[in-house]
């Protein structure tokens, strides 16, 4: 405790003490709700509604909403909620983020502040890291919300649902929190947009955000699905605002380029040797080509690309160095089905569909022989924390945020909360065990794990890699030692094996997956009172860490898997000098002292030096982190201005179309742009009024995102661009600002002129088909066709009328004089 403390008090006890009264409050209404109908626990839902049409606030009727869910809560699930839950829900209705340690049901405390703001009728997003957490969490808690009259939907990659309570009175097994096997009969199929119309939606953060940038390339305005940003919950909150924040989300499609060259680099790649043609930085995972090695790669290359500046070449040799050096198969990605599928680092989880960018993604596909997809055309892209950062209010929930509370603060601007346990902890976890070798360190741990295994004890082991978990899972075959396997290979029993692991003398090792989501019951689940017993006699969970992680967070959620609820466990941490965290942060030191020592290579020896060492390194990489995903935002938020204004741009096409004053407008742009109005009024007159309003729509879309394209592209190439500026004693942030806000103003004139132009060149033509993104079907454009420009006619158009030093009309950027005006 420091000093500081001591004197003004814990400012999270403080918090947690003003919240109390609310608390109390909610009891007394609670005890008046008792012995109403469910009937009559709806029209109290309804009452309040009507109270915040009438002027009251959210805070206003918070002890009475979250009282109707707390009844509600015991008449559904036979659940009520905690008091340290109550304020959970309270800290995620104020926007904060609530850490709340796992067990202590962050589930159920969601569904008090997503009642709540439901009754606004503007909708709630509640955001789960993945699929099957979303649809066992709309079906759990759905049952609470459709008692008070609340409607509930999920999104997911496979599909959109609504919660249907017809199915419940059918005689089927209904066990919604162990088994899941009916999931699916409370699951309605619906459109889209019907999920997103409901007033409480559950689903993963990748489509929430994805369907977002599919609105945005909507050709129509009724096939929008979402209906704006009121209210997020974000359940793992770290996982999804901070681990996933280093990856933009990005809608593209493919181009004609060949793949031919990623084959030739990665075998280029081969030819280099590491430490005598490149050096790496493990620390930041780069890579730099020395003097030999540029000689050697110009030597087979026949040309010097750094002579010639060529950008494209260069970072093509790196990304095939990257592949072979930094992305293991089994570890950073696994092979399946011909393609490679990205493993999520922190989660442990496939990928399925993402893509490495800037021709990563076709270095790896070219190492392991595969066939090579081509690079991509960016349509559409947004980082999660722009995409988040959109909504009015927003709030998370998690295991552990304490050790990212800067970051939050800094970035989104919310407060870590931390609630107090409904019951006392009395996890035990131990320190570190060390060990010289990697060899070493497996053999120790297989001795462990059959010591608690032979006294009944459960144990969860931890491995950071798919490769490591099979390895492991080999050694405790030849010792005889049953277990079941976890990982990104075996994900779809994922719930089945986890819900068991807490029966006496189970053994489990898993990757990441088993660090989030799912409790693990002694006794397995449904929970056997005799198995529990054996269990808990046994000293409960025993979680044991294969390897420190670079997170903190990924290793506090691991050690979390035990205790819950006040049940008896552990967890240890066993750690080789050769694990990359250790060889790579420094423990030089300490193999050195075991080596002088004579220490055994499988021989642990516990230090707390060692765990200080390992969390001092985890710390200085958590800031190396967040600095990386800081310089990712700065630099998208730059772009996110942009994008603010051209979607609102493309929205009020669509919605001046829709109000039928779209001509009104693209009148106004003629004129501004310089043209004769009156050449476009007798367009509508040859060509007829209908079907020229419906190209007007085509062409002005067409036209913005073509424009929008090919700006992504010209930012993306001045973020290379600006870094070299570095060396001129510029700051490449800020002449990536300036440099930018020039080419947005450009890109705006380009497109109104394009527009203006394009209208007045419309023709009657037979239908044409144009194929635009892989999320768009094909596309009638209108029975029209637009004449290109050709210079003659650009130079004989407006000659008169454009100053020399205006930008020039056909939208390349360039002044008149320097354009076509010269």
């Amino acid at each position: 405790m420091s000093i500081i403390t001591k004197i003004f008090g814990d400012p999270n006890e403080r918090e947690i003490k003003k919240l109390k009264p609310i608390v109390e409050q909610i009891g007394i209404f609670e005890n008046e709700l008792v012995n109403l109908s469910n009937d009559d626990l709806k029209k109290e839902a309804d009452k309040l509604k009507e109270k915040l049409k009438n002027g009251a606030s959210l805070d206003d009727i918070l002890p009475r909403a979250f009282a109707l869910v707390r009844e509600s809560g015991k008449r559904t699930l036979g659940q009520r909620h905690f008091d340290v839950q109550l304020i959970g829900g309270i800290v995620l209705h104020q926007g904060k983020i609530a850490e709340m340690r796992t067990g202590e049901g962050k589930t159920l405390s969601a569904t008090l502040p997503a009642f709540l703001n439901s009754l606004t009728e503007e909708g709630v997003h509640i955001i789960t890291v993945n699929d099957y957490l979303a649809k066992r969490d709309a079906v759990w808690m759905g049952q609470i919300y459709d008692l008070l009259g609340i409607s509930v939907s999920c999104v997911v990659h496979d599909g959109s649902f609504l919660y249907s309570s017809a199915e419940k009175e059918k005689d089927k097994e209904r066990d919604i929190k162990g088994g899941f096997k009916v999931l699916e009969d409370f699951l309605l199929p619906v459109s889209r947009k019907e999920a997103y119309s409901a007033d409480i939606v559950y689903g993963t953060n990748n489509e929430f955000a994805f369907d977002y940038l599919r609105d945005n390339l909507a050709y129509d305005i009724d096939s929008k699905v979402q209906r704006g940003f009121n209210f997020a919950i974000i359940d793992e909150v770290d996982s999804i605002l901070i681990d996933e924040a280093r990856t933009p989300l990005i809608i593209s499609g493919s181009t004609e380029e060949s793949t031919e060259k990623y084959y030739h680099f990665a075998k280029l790649a081969l030819v280099l040797k590491r430490d005598e043609d490149y050096e790496l930085d493990e620390k930041l995972k780069a890579i730099t080509i020395n003097q030999k090695g540029q000689g050697t790669i110009v030597n087979r290359l026949g040309l010097d690309p750094w002579a010639e500046n060529d950008i494209d070449t260069t970072s093509h040799i790196e990304s095939a160095l990257k592949a072979k050096e930094y992305f293991r198969r089994d570890k950073e990605y696994v092979v399946k089905d011909g393609e490679i599928i990205i493993v999520d680092e922190f989660t442990g989880r496939m990928m399925p569909g993402r893509r490495w960018s800037h021709g990563l993604h076709q270095a790896i596909e070219a190492k392991e022989g595969l066939k090579v997809k081509p690079e991509s055309k960016t349509y559409a892209n947004i980082t999660f924390q722009n995409y988040f950062r959109g909504y009015k209010k927003l709030s998370g929930m998690t295991g552990t945020a304490l050790t990212s509370a800067e970051e939050f603060d800094k970035v989104y601007g919310l407060e870590v909360v931390k609630i107090p346990t409904n019951k006392p902890m009395k996890r035990i976890d131990m320190d570190d065990l060390v060990l010289k070798t990697e060899r070493g360190k497996f053999a120790a741990l297989v001795k462990e794990i059959k010591k608690r295994y032979e006294k009944g004890q459960p144990v969860l082991i931890g491995t950071v890699s798919i490769e490591k978990n099979e390895y492991l899972s080999r050694l405790l075959e030849k010792e005889g030692i049953p277990h079941q396997v976890l990982n990104a290979k075996h994900h779809e029993r994922e719930g089945e094996i986890i819900a068991q692991a807490g029966r006496p003398g189970a053994v489990t090792i898993a990757t990441n997956m088993a660090g989030r989501g799912v409790d693990i019951i002694l006794g397995g689940n449904p929970q056997n009172e005799e198995d529990a017993k054996k269990a808990v006699l046994s000293g409960g969970l025993h979680v044991i860490g294969t390897e420190r992680h670079e997170a903190r967070r990924i290793d506090n959620q691991l050690r979390g898997r035990s205790g819950r609820q006040g049940d008896p466990g552990s967890s240890q941490f066993f750690v080789s000098l050769e694990d990359d965290l250790m060889r790579i942060f420094g423990g030089d030191k300490i193999k050195s002292l075991m080596s002088f020592l004579k220490v055994p290579e499988d021989e642990p020896i516990e230090a707390k030096m060692v765990s200080k060492s390992i969390e001092s390194a985890q710390s200085k990489i958590e800031g190396h982190y967040f600095d990386a995903r800081k310089h990712i935002l700065d630099y998208d938020d730059v772009v996110n201005k942009h994008r603010e204004v051209f979607y609102k741009k493309r929205e009020t096409i669509l919605q001046k179309h829709k109000e039928g004053t779209l001509k009104d407008y693209l009148l106004e742009l003629i004129e501004s742009a310089g043209f004769s109005k009156d050449d476009y009024l007798k367009k509508e007159e040859i060509l007829g009024e209908e079907p020229l309003r419906e190209a007007e729509k085509y062409v002005c879309l067409q036209t913005l995102d073509y424009f929008w394209m090919g700006h992504l592209d010209a930012m993306d190439l001045l973020k290379d661009q600006v870094r070299l500026r570095a060396y001129g004693q510029q700051d490449p942030l800020v002449e990536y600002k300036r440099e930018g806000h020039r080419m947005f103003k450009e890109l705006l004139f380009g497109i109104e002129n394009t527009i203006a132009d394009s209208l007045l060149k419309l023709e009657r033509k037979p239908q044409i088909k144009v194929v635009r993104t892989k999320e768009e079907s094909k596309i009638n454009l209108s029975p029209f066709k637009r004449e290109e420009k050709t210079e003659e006619r650009i130079r004989e158009e407006k000659k008169e009328k454009i100053g020399r030093n205006d930008p020039c009309p056909c939208g390349s950027g360039k002044k008149y004089k320097r354009c076509h005006g010269a």
